[in-house]
């Protein structure tokens, strides 16, 4: 059987309240403290400024100088002001302020809005707290994007046992800001650094639809208690200020939004009315009652002209804004309307439905343009990108994206249950869905990766200082790791480094060795010719030596017989003595000459090596030369991997020292918040 995930539907799926929930009261939290305080000079017989404290009828009439509490403006309200100090004249008057915890109890009961006891109807002050209303539509982003101005509570209203189904997400169009409903509560979240910026107490019951203005300056919450009331706020987005609410349905709204020129509020639930206020005052203006089921959606297009509503059966109707004349029916889904939303320049209207299609609808004619199936068992939530595209969710437990047309352009990781809202990011760079179990994704929209999520039930500041600190610890930790991996990559790229200019370098200096010894090779060889050449003209000297000396000796020899013969012959005598002596010199000179070629040889010999020597230095050196290039490419590949770990590495350093400041900034914000509300409760 098919049913329909409507937040009216939830609420009997909330949890009890731990017991530190309680709701506070006039009769059991508020009297005591102002009986031991105030009652002196506020009673029965004694109303010192026309004003009586100890009954709450009385209290809530105000005194001579008007109202002192406002349901729901505690802030505002002129009781906490003065037991605060924060007002003139401060009560108790010349004593100091009483104990926090007391001042706390006063707020919380004024915010809650001040019931007298915990049977009592909350009614809240629903009257607009100045002019909100624009003289005309502005479009375009502002010149300065809407953000809170100061900080904000942080204290959550309420911290269930567990997380219940998220059925309302809104983002602001020109900031990083992000609205997620709670119970009783609504938590408003940075987009880009997913850090809870702020904590808006919705005392009416639980937030089942959220909207900010088409400027991003204003938030509206419709929402209620199912089967009981139902109401919408307004606050401001600079200041989180509570402006006003309006409505008094008898069951849980679950549809509105603010015009464009903030001057009207349309609601609708299980009425079946769709109602329209004025900002200017919070009165009704305008009723519609065409719809035949619940009205689940509505929304005014982008230059407020036209406002368009769905409702549980299928019925989608567009309505002049101002009048409420009906300015087309659009026919077509099958089952209940589950969202509507305008495409930003206003001339398609994108509807979705049970009936698992989403449709989208041109407004000058209102015919359909497309459709397609989009979520197999039914969408439940369909929203416009600035640049045209769309974004959707179902009960298939995925958030897809779309082109235009209708063509799927990505399906983001699947939910553990029925996904029932997505918004995109001011600037369509982040896609952020929820679903039945509570769980708030965070999706990065160009590659569909999962960013973060958004804590939908976020402890008080106390725990968030414990989670920060812890988170702080590890990051630390993973620091230091990442320093001592990136140390160690930057050593390997080093020594990789090194290396590899030791290859290029053995390439230019092999190439200077071959040619060094290939140039010296002719200078060998023509040392080798002359030391050749030498020996050769020595050999033939000493040989042409040798045989004079042979001859000369000979001749010596014959001229000596001679004149022993005829030693009488002194002239012979003579000439044997100068033969001799002719030849003995000849003999001398041939010695000489051999003895020289002994020294052309080692010569020759020496050059001959030096030759040989020559020939293997051109051999190695140019097989060196040749290899040496061959060992360039592996070092270079080592030496890129080295590099890509080290930038890795380093980028992984980097991150882990991110982390580790805003883990650090993480601790001293809440640091500072306890502090600040140490301060305030003194």
């Amino acid at each position: 059987m098919r049913y329909l995930l409507i937040p009216a539907l939830l609420l009997a799926a909330v949890p009890a309240l731990p017991a530190q929930e309680k709701r506070t009261t006039y009769d059991e939290h508020v009297l005591p403290i102002l009986k031991e305080h105030c009652a002196a000079c506020h009673n029965q017989d004694k109303q010192r400024g026309g004003l009586r404290l100890d009954n709450f009828s009385a209290l809530m009439q105000g005194g001579s100088s008007g109202a002192v509490v406002k349901p729901g403006d505690a802030d505002g309200s002129l009781l906490f002001q003065l037991t605060a100090h924060k007002a003139e004249p401060k009560m108790p008057p010349n004593q100091p302020p009483i104990a926090a915890e007391k001042i706390a109890a006063i707020h919380k009961w004024i915010a809650g809005g001040a019931p007298e006891n915990a049977g009592s109807k909350v009614v809240m002050t629903d009257k607009p707290k100045g002019e909100i209303a624009l003289s005309k539509v502005a479009r375009g982003k502002p010149a300065e994007p809407p953000m809170p101005k100061q900080p904000l509570p942080l204290d959550p209203v309420v911290r269930t046992s567990r997380v219940n189904a998220v059925t309302a997400l809104a983002a602001n169009p020109w900031s990083p800001l992000v609205a997620v409903a709670g119970q009783k509560q609504v938590l408003l979240y940075n987009a880009d650094t997913l850090d809870l910026l702020g904590v808006l107490a919705f005392p009416e019951g639980t937030p089942t639809v959220l909207k900010f203005s088409r400027n991003g300056s204003l938030l509206v919450a419709g929402g209620g208690h199912g089967g009981k009331s139902g109401k919408v706020v307004v606050w401001s987005v600079a200041t989180g200020e509570r402006l006003f609410a309006v409505g008094d349905e008898s069951d849980a709204v679950l549809a509105a939004d603010v015009s464009p020129d903030q001057t009207l509020i349309a609601l609708g639930g299980p009425s079946k009315v769709v109602r329209i206020y004025s900002t200017r005052d919070g009165k009704l203006l305008h009723e519609v009652r065409k719809h035949t089921d619940w009205v689940t959606s509505l929304e005014f297009s982008p230059d407020g002209v036209l406002l368009a509503t769905g409702d549980r059966n299928g019925g989608l109707f567009v309505w002049e804004a101002h009048g409420l004349r009906e300015f087309h029916g659009l026919r077509g889904h099958t089952a209940a309307i589950t969202e509507v939303a305008w495409r930003p320049d206003g001339n398609l209207l994108a509807s979705c439905s049970e009936d698992a299609t989403v449709r989208l609808w041109e407004m000058e004619n209102g015919g359909q343009v497309k459709n397609w199936g989009a979520h197999g068992g039914g969408a439940q939530s369909v929203r416009f990108l600035k640049d045209g595209r769309l974004v959707s969710a179902g009960r298939d437990k995925v958030v897809k994206l779309w082109d235009g047309n209708g063509a799927q352009q990505r399906v983001f990781d699947a939910f553990p249950d029925v996904a029932l809202r997505t918004v995109p990011t001011h600037n369509d760079g982040r896609v952020i869905g929820s679903d039945w179990t509570g769980l708030v994704r965070v999706y990065n929209q160009a590659d569909g990766k999962l960013v973060g999520l958004l804590d939908a039930n976020p402890p008080n500041p106390a725990e968030q200082l414990t989670a920060a600190t812890k988170d702080l610890i590890a990051a630390a930790a993973a620091r230091d790791t990442a320093g001592a991996t990136y140390k160690a990559s930057q050593a390997a790229l080093d020594k990789a480094n090194g290396e590899l200019a030791a290859a290029q370098k053995a390439v230019t200096d092999t190439a200077a060795a071959a040619k060094a010894a290939t140039d010296n090779v002719p200078k060998l060889k023509a040392a080798l010719d002359q030391a050749n050449a030498t020996l050769a003209d020595g050999n033939a000297d000493a040989n042409a030596k040798d045989v004079l000396g042979k001859a000369l000796t000979q001749a010596a020899a014959t001229v000596a017989d001679a004149a022993a013969k005829a030693p009488q012959d002194k002239a012979l005598a003579a000439q044997a003595a100068k033969g001799k002596g002719l030849a003995d010199a000849a003999v001398g000179e041939a010695a000489a000459a051999k003895k020289a070629t002994e020294a052309m040889t080692a010569a020759v010999q020496k050059a001959t090596g030096d030759h040989a020597a020559g020939m293997q230095a051109v051999t190695a050196t140019t097989a060196a030369m040749q290899a040496a290039p061959g060992q360039v490419p592996p070092k270079q590949q080592a030496q890129q991997a080295a590099q890509a770990k080290a930038t890795a590495d380093k980028a992984a350093l980097d991150a882990a020292q991110a982390a580790v400041k805003a883990a650090a900034d993480r601790v001293e914000k809440w640091k500072a918040v306890l502090a600040g509300q140490q301060t305030a409760q003194r």
